[in-house]
């Protein structure tokens, strides 16, 4: 079992919506953690907040499809495959669009995410997601409510820490996963890029949701958000995740506020 297992594995029923209620997190509570990892040393260069605790990972899940995608040759490059929305998803609105790697990535499409896996099958989807050591790697879903190949990572069963996310980055940064070359690369050139002060240039996904009970309901007004992701100034790289559980009621996603806050202050977290 790796570090990260130990500090952040959680193991979660599949006969229940989540580790959210073990946690004791409702609406109105919150969770918040931030952690920044040397790249190249695993050296921890901030860390604050509950960095151990797992969650859904939502579309920060985007990041390990794509190198799944790009390693099984279901995508090819930064524009292909381009697929069509299908009416009969009943997406919202800003899903309701042609679709390619680097739009997937940068709009969020949900659908195209599902479509990857349905292509990769149940058994495959599930192999990639334990090889990679992501999380408790509970692909399962939730019996009766969420289906494993199109919803696991989706406030269903797969949770990971944010110190498991770092983890992950470092090994796909450091070409510690069990793929192909080309998916490394493939999958680097369509995540989303922002610019930060000082020089920095960083590179993240986020993700969002709102948040459940045991019993499978929403729970108010509480969201969670991510931005997980790396960032760049010279040689020097690191590795970032920031958890944002709270009660949300903001004009944009959870998700953008905790990305922006991270990028504002990254810069001088890593000094």
């Amino acid at each position: 079992m790796t570090i990260k297992r130990r500090i952040g594995f959680v193991i979660c029923s599949v006969f229940t919506i989540g580790c959210f209620g073990s946690f004791g997190v409702h609406a109105a509570e919150t969770v918040q953690c931030t952690v920044i990892l040397d790249a190249k040393s695993g050296e921890a260069l901030h860390r604050n907040g509950e960095c151990d605790k797992a969650f859904a990972p939502q579309s920060s899940f985007k990041l390990p499809l794509a190198i799944m995608g790009y390693d099984a040759g279901i995508l090819k490059d930064e524009t292909t495959p381009r697929w069509d929305y299908k009416a009969a998803w009943k997406r919202p609105k800003r899903e309701q669009q042609p679709t390619d790697p680097t739009i997937w990535e940068r709009d969020s499409i949900v659908w195209y995410s599902q479509e990857i896996t349905r292509r990769l099958g149940k058994e495959k989807f599930a192999d990639y997601v334990r090889r990679f050591d992501y999380g408790n790697a509970d692909v399962r879903g939730v019996k009766g409510q969420t289906d494993g190949l199109t919803e696991s990572w989706l406030m269903s069963s797969l949770k990971i820490s944010p110190d498991g996310q770092v983890d992950f980055l470092r090994r796909f940064l450091n070409a510690k996963l069990p793929v192909s070359k080309v998916a490394y690369d493939k999958t680097m050139a369509i995540i989303p890029k922002f610019p930060a002060a000082d020089g920095w240039q960083v590179q993240g996904k986020t993700g969002s949701g709102r948040m459940r009970t045991k019993a499978g309901k929403y729970d108010g007004d509480s969201w969670l958000g991510w931005f997980v992701g790396w960032a760049q100034k010279g040689d020097r790289r690191v590795v970032f995740a920031k958890l944002n559980i709270q009660d949300w009621k903001g004009d944009g996603p959870i998700s953008f506020a905790t990305r922006d806050a991270l990028i504002a202050d990254l810069p001088k977290l890593v000094k």
